[in-house]
């Protein structure tokens, strides 16, 4: 057990951003919601998996939608406490400990503001060990648990319960086509889960995780270090390129933020040249053409200068930037977790060879 306050939101929105791949929404925005509710409520609790109960009512918490949507309509702290109520309600339970579904971005720090203002301790882990866009990109749809009920609700206090749906892909269906109804961003509850499940089929330490990676970049840079190999070093990774963005082609569409973006090599990797596409996170990166690094290996793309995590919503030309990819949690890289969060889940006719093999 451990308390998270004031001082640990900045190390945490670092890291996050980072294993956000790019996607999981603008950390900064994420970071005054739960500066807000820390300063508002107190300091939040974090448990081990070893902490929670076995029949502990543990709820998934994040905001759904397209991340280029939050930069404009920017989320008023309610509403995935109203998906919370809502949840609660529909399922006659009381939520006990809440976790993030993904361990990326805002979506890591709207469930610690959660937190501060439930009081309601957060698990340390979530159930993707990254960010990605879809309901069944998960390790609990991969386990196979029950995915319904879900809740979503917006900043106008609407709120949707999905009672039941026929399988994950059906229920990333429906609630993206209510997302979309609200305005493309919304807060979510997925369906509870036991403590006992959380330790089974959960991506544990995550948020522990993002603390120290952000704790490196920031040593990094007070000693006069590398901050990008500070972030490569913590987290056995591999730099992959580095250049300057020189073109951007996104939009935002049913619910997502998909796109490509062109870099021009530099130092190094002068001469070559690097395209990213992306669906909110990076999902294939090619060099001179040819497959660099696919999903579910981490893509992410990072300031050259100060190591921070460039989402796609905010890339821009003439950025300096180095890509890098960072280890999958083991779950996502078995033959089931392929095919939830392999290339072809998103639409590409690859097979996935990690770049550490």
């Amino acid at each position: 057990m451990r308390e998270i306050g004031l001082a640990d939101v900045d190390d945490i929105a670092r890291g996050a951003g980072i294993l956000g791949t790019g996607g999981g929404g603008d950390p900064y925005l994420g970071k005054l919601l739960a500066e807000t509710a820390i300063t508002r409520h107190g300091p939040i609790t974090v448990v081990t998996i070893d902490e929670v109960a076995p029949d502990a009512v543990v709820i998934p918490v994040a905001m759904l939608g397209a991340p280029t949507v939050c930069q404009e309509k920017l989320p008023n702290g309610t509403e995935a406490l109203t998906a919370l109520r809502a949840l609660e309600a529909a399922t006659g339970t009381e939520a006990t400990h809440l976790v993030p579904i993904e361990i990326g971005g805002m979506n890591s720090l709207v469930p610690l503001a959660l937190a501060a203002e439930t009081g309601l301790p957060i698990v340390d882990g979530d159930a993707m060990g990254r960010a990605f866009p879809e309901a069944q990109m998960t390790s609990f749809a991969i386990h196979d648990l029950p995915m319904y009920p879900l809740t979503l609700a917006d900043v106008r206090d609407n709120a949707v319960i999905v009672a039941r749906a026929q399988s994950w892909k059906w229920m990333e269906r429906l609630s993206r086509t209510a997302c979309v109804a609200v305005g493309s961003i919304a807060g979510t509850c997925k369906a509870p889960r036991t403590g006992k499940e959380v330790k089974e089929c959960g991506i544990l330490y995550t948020t522990t995780k993002a603390i120290r990676l952000g704790q490196a970049v920031q040593a990094a840079r007070r000693e006069h270090r590398d901050p990008v190999q500070a972030v490569i070093d913590a987290e056995r990774g591999l730099r992959l390129f580095t250049g300057k963005v020189q073109d951007v082609a996104r939009r935002a569409t049913e619910g997502f933020l998909r796109g490509t973006a062109l870099l021009e090599g530099l130092d190094a990797d002068r001469g070559h040249a690097f395209r990213l596409a992306f669906q909110n996170e990076f999902a294939v990166g090619w060099l001179d053409g040819v497959v660099r690094v696919t999903t579910p290996d981490l893509i992410c793309v990072l300031d050259t200068v100060s190591g921070d995590a460039v989402g796609t919503e905010t890339l821009r030309y003439g950025q300096r930037v180095t890509v890098v990819a960072l280890p999958a949690a083991p779950v996502l890289l078995t033959p089931k977790g392929l095919e939830h969060v392999g290339p072809r889940a998103f639409g590409y006719d690859l097979d996935f060879r990690s770049v550490f093999a």
